[in-house]
């Protein structure tokens, strides 16, 4: 049989793949760098409007079964276009749209291979848009490690770098660890199941034999887990600081956001989908992740000294408010999910913005230009005085961080946090609730004393902290996408009510 292929479905990952392949042959013909990054963001932006185009179309799905399910239900997809798919999908190119900004001048001034690296930034792209989509265990593991397997290349492009290369290699040795792990849990679902896709096995789970019950819950577990050292949640979260202070600062932003709103994505469809009959084994276990993850990124963060590592163990933290709503297990599971996706969109806006302040100060006209030297600002002291060398730029990274914070003026993180606390709360795990609360305070702290920074008298000389024109783009666009955001939270949250 010759299954027919809805191209309109597939169009944002299949036009990311035309343009990767385009610009890793024009590489070899010596196509100016610049030529390159624009067509990488135009790419980019070209998916970005197809995402849209889908939008008011209603559901598509492709890569069909030919048979539907018992009791004349629709045909199980591998690949389904729906509003959830289409949301995460648009929040991933628009973020990956920012990184290829951040990304033009590192490319020169690091001395990257521009054409291998936007080739592996698309391909990872796509890895992540397919996941976002994918609704069988088979097409979500691929996808995940499409998704994987360029960024270890993308950490270690610095070839001269030995702390990019250590980077590299930790990262691929946690990875392959997870992929074996998460696909040792699907043989366990498969074969209790007899299903891989996920439409089939969530009836299959709740019909299970009493006898096969447990080796379907260690399945469940370790698929979990799989997801878990994807999204840097403890125990599964030493390689994050690590890989984030080695690699180049965007490939670090878009692990931070792009790589994590896609494990979050994958992590909601499998459990609401696919698990929603185990709720009560991996509810309480995503609990105890989410304590234990937004705990300790936060005690640790206390006693950060430079910018990058306190963002890689704030992004740890984050992770943990965002698991937090999946706690509930399948009681009001809907909910859950709404609230874990507008907690990942507003955080993507945020934690974007800091990265992008962030990687126009770590080269200013300041320090030393050379990518090999370790002259590079990176200590939060660097940051005392900035709002005199440079107010705009100032004012935008502490209204990054109070959002962060979860302070007014910075209303989005306020109101992220309260969705994902509401969420828990109705969903009955009010311990973790308190955990939450307890965690915000110390959150606090360390977002505020970086803004602090900023204001207070600078130590030393300083050169002027004037990042370049893409930098500054990318600052600009975070920092408007920010305010509109907390002008009228509401805007996500209505957007993620409709989804879900």
């Amino acid at each position: 049989m010759i299954q027919g292929i809805d191209y309109a479905a597939i169009s944002p990952p299949l036009i990311l793949a035309v343009a990767a392949l385009g610009l890793l042959l024009a590489d070899a013909f010596d196509v100016p760098r610049r030529v390159l990054g624009l067509v990488s963001g135009g790419s980019l932006a070209a998916a970005l409007i197809a995402v849209a185009a889908l939008a008011p179309g209603g559901r598509r799905a492709t890569f069909c079964l030919p048979g539907g399910l018992r009791g004349g239900g629709p045909r199980s997809c591998s690949y389904v276009a729906d509003d959830f798919t289409l949301l995460f999908q648009g929040l991933v190119l628009a973020a990956a749209v920012v990184v290829v900004l951040l990304s033009l001048q590192e490319i020169t001034d690091s001395e990257i291979p521009a054409g291998e690296y936007h080739f592996l930034l698309l391909a990872a792209v796509i890895g992540a848009l397919s996941l976002v989509a994918a609704r069988d265990l088979i097409l979500l593991v691929v996808a995940l490690e499409t998704l994987s397997l360029p960024v270890f290349a993308l950490v270690g492009l610095r070839r001269y770098d030995g702390r990019s290369s250590e980077a590299a290699l930790k990262l691929f040795l946690v990875s392959v660890v997870s992929a074996a792990v998460m696909l040792f849990g699907i043989s366990l679902v498969y074969g209790t199941t007899g299903a891989m896709h996920l439409d089939r096995i969530a009836p299959a789970l709740d019909r299970l034999p009493g006898d096969l019950d447990p080796v379907a819950g260690v399945g469940v577990v370790l698929v979990l887990a799989g997801f878990a050292f994807k999204i840097a949640a403890v125990p599964f979260h030493f390689w994050a600081p690590d890989v984030y202070q080695g690699a180049p600062l965007p490939v670090a932003a878009f692990l931070s956001v792009v790589s994590k709103a896609a494990g979050f994505a994958g992590l909601a469809i499998v459990l609401a989908l696919g698990f929603p009959a185990y709720g009560h084994v991996w509810g309480p276990l995503v609990a105890v992740l989410a304590a234990l993850t937004m705990t300790l990124g936060n005690l640790v963060a206390l006693r950060q000294r430079t910018a990058i590592r306190l963002l890689a163990w704030s992004s740890v933290a984050q992770s943990g408010y965002m698991l937090a709503p999946l706690s509930v297990g399948s009681h009001r599971l809907p909910e859950a999910v709404a609230a874990t996706t507008a907690y990942v969109a507003l955080y993507a806006v945020m934690n974007l913005g800091a990265f992008a302040v962030v990687t126009g100060f770590h080269r200013r006209p300041g320090a030393r230009s050379d990518a090999r030297s370790a002259a590079r600002s990176d200590a939060l002291d660097d940051y005392r005085g900035l709002a005199r060398r440079n107010p705009a730029v100032a004012a935008a990274l502490a209204f990054f961080l109070i959002c962060l914070a979860g302070l007014p003026p910075g209303v989005m993180g306020l109101f992220a946090k309260v969705v994902v606390f509401r969420a828990t709360v109705a969903g009955g795990v009010t311990w973790l609730a308190v955990v939450m609360a307890v965690n915000t305070v110390i959150g606090l702290y360390y977002y505020l004393l970086w803004a602090a920074r900023l204001f207070a008298a600078p130590e030393g000389e300083t050169g002027d902290a004037v990042p370049g024109l893409p930098v500054r783009a990318a600052v600009t666009a975070t920092a408007a996408g920010a305010v509109v955001l907390s002008a009228a939270p509401q805007i996500v949250l209505q957007t993620v009510s409709q989804v879900s």
